[in-house]
């Protein structure tokens, strides 16, 4: 296997990273990336590194990723509008401590696969998070636009936008999106009639890679099996470590391609095998074709709505008057 080319992440941080008998390499956010200029990230998991974190209580990158998103989402009302015409309220708030699925207050767990193979049984550990994809059809069929692919390759929700209509997850091959009702903004348009809370997921930390900072799954990994860099540099990379294991890749192809690759010492199908789809926990089959041709035509026709523009207006002006109250408070206490 050949020596990866260096490059830096900051100046204060400094990834070693290896495959199998291992050579150390650096992997960098290029401030451009960063900043959210046309630079694209990808992030590579490495299934022949990740051990699940089996000598702690919750793996790290659990942990970090609830750490640093403990306050994302604001306190859910007292009592949440029951919607219309479904009747389903999902609220999370008093389940935050859940780790083994996805939940809206835990955008990445560890699957344990146990796997037979020639060589004997293999257990792999697998984080499931967003995936990130190239073209997402979750950002496509958002009426509001509150879900959006940056530039770097973060798929992000802006909570402050979406309803929790949920067309990003029914559009999602994984369902990767989870709601909690009883938040958003509208609970100040049309509650019960207009929304039912707001999608969360895994943005990326989009919000530490601004600052020229790490995902923190990726800073708490204590083997450094899940890394951050340029696009090519990843893809790369995930390419020279899979044909060293003979291993395989996923996440190149799957849904059109994704800003998030895979890479396993044993195949995905068998992986797959041992996942059953279930809420919050997404299953790994092959050859996902992207579901674009349903989703333009759902998010034109919802965009159309007249109700939906009404909200949309009012939504709108609320995050108005929310936004120069906020800098308003901002001065008064500065």
């Amino acid at each position: 296997m050949k020596e990866n080319k260096y490059f830096n992440i900051n100046r204060r941080s400094f990834i070693k990273i290896g495959a199998g008998a291992a050579v150390a390499a650096g992997l960098s956010i290029p401030k451009n990336a960063a900043a959210g200029t046309a630079e694209q990230l990808s992030t590579l998991i490495d299934l022949s590194l990740c051990d699940g974190c089996i000598d702690r209580k919750t793996p790290a990158c659990v942990s970090a990723c609830k750490v640093i998103n403990k306050d994302k989402i604001p306190p859910v009302v007292d009592k949440i509008p029951e919607p219309w015409p479904r009747k389903t309220i999902e609220d999370w708030s008093k389940k935050k401590e859940i780790t083994d699925r996805l939940t809206p207050y835990n955008f990445i767990y560890v699957h344990k696969a146990e796997i037979d193979t020639t060589g004997g049984r293999k257990i792999i550990f697998v984080p499931r998070r967003c995936m990130h994809c190239d073209n997402p059809a979750c950002a496509t069929v958002c009426p509001f636009s509150a879900n959006s692919k940056k530039k770097n390759g973060a798929v992000v929700i802006d909570q402050n936008l979406c309803f929790g209509g949920a067309k990003c997850k029914d559009v999602c091959p994984w369902e990767i999106p989870q709601r909690q009702s009883g938040v958003g903004i509208y609970l100040q348009v049309l509650p019960g009639l207009m929304g039912n809370g707001v999608m969360y997921k895994c943005d990326l930390c989009n919000d530490r890679l601004a600052q020229g900072k790490l995902p923190g799954c990726i800073e708490a990994c204590p083997r450094q099996a899940m890394l951050i860099g340029r696009r090519q540099e990843i893809e790369k990379l995930a390419q020279d470590r899979a044909r060293a294991i003979n291993g395989f890749i996923y996440g190149k192809k799957e849904n059109g391609g994704t800003s998030t690759l895979y890479v396993s010492p044993v195949s995905f199908e068998l992986i797959n095998k041992t996942m059953a789809k279930k809420p919050g926990q997404p299953d790994m089959k092959q050859d996902i074709v992207r579901r674009m041709a349903s989703t333009d035509p759902l998010g034109k026709a919802v965009l159309s709505a007249p109700v939906l523009g009404l909200a949309a207006a009012g939504a709108a002006s609320w995050f108005s008057r929310r936004r120069k109250q906020e800098k308003k408070e901002e001065r008064d206490n500065g």
